[in-house]
């Protein structure tokens, strides 16, 4: 059987109205995980060393809360920045919001995200256009790169949410639901950006539910892996090399 391949040049943009239904499912999704999660589940380790799954979780929950709220993003920047010190603010941000949360149990920790989750999709989707052009620092792989917000606002938050749902089903065993339509768009995405910073000519098999095959130019290298894998390994959750070891922000 032939299997029909994507270029990536095809791949379209993620626009605002399609990232505002990505971000609402995702976020269901997550609660959906956390909601499924034993009190033994709770303190196990994930892929992020410095986070159990209550910690995670904490995180996902402050991020939330930061775009459902100016006066809550507000603080989480100020806090942030001065938990940063001189290392990189995102790391300051997000100590904030697992710190500012260990006080919670987990029954509050799951009746808080269940209501903050639809509505910092809404609140992401209703930031006006001229604030999505103003711009932010961040570092990628060591380099500070510029960034629109409508791209934080769109693609970055709805896949962190993603990475961190990966990260806690292989932490507690759940199962990791996957769907063409809306598992496929992200790491579609995923794949055109990644294109897009090496630059290079390849044919890239990823299997699963949330795959499919995509070429660029004709040639290349020749990658066959598990979607979300591939993702891991870009978000550098795992070890690549040739290709594979081109970073993609998380």
């Amino acid at each position: 059987m032939t299997m029909t391949s994507t270029s990536v040049e095809q791949i379209a943009p993620i626009n605002r109205e399609e990232a505002s239904v990505l971000a609402a499912t995702e976020n269901q999704r997550a609660v959906d995980l956390v909601r499924s999660l034993g009190p033994e589940d709770w303190p196990k380790p994930t892929d992020c060393p410095a986070w159990d799954v209550r910690a995670m979780t904490s995180h996902v929950l402050g991020g939330m809360e930061a775009f459902a709220s100016l006066p809550q993003f507000i603080h989480q920047m100020r806090a942030g920045k001065k938990a940063a010190g001189d290392g990189p603010f995102i790391d300051g941000m997000t100590a904030v919001q697992v710190r500012e949360r260990a006080h919670l149990g987990t029954d509050q920790l799951i009746d808080r995200l269940v209501e903050v989750a639809p509505r910092s999709a809404r609140a992401r989707a209703r930031v006006p256009s001229a604030l999505r052009r103003t711009t932010m620092k961040e570092e990628v792989a060591g380099v500070t790169e510029t960034w629109r917000l409508g791209y934080l606002l769109d693609v970055i938050l709805t896949r962190d949410v993603w990475m961190h749902r990966v990260d806690i089903t292989r932490a507690t065993g759940r199962e990791l639901v996957l769907t063409p339509g809306h598992d496929g768009r992200i790491v579609a995405d995923v794949v055109a950006e990644w294109a897009r910073r090496h630059g290079q000519p390849f044919t890239l098999t990823l299997e699963g539910p949330a795959g499919g095959t995509f070429t660029k130019k004709g040639g290349g290298e020749q990658i066959t892996i598990d979607a979300v894998e591939f993702c891991r390994i870009l978000s550098g959750r795992g070890a690549g090399s040739g290709l594979l070891a081109q970073e993609v922000p998380f």
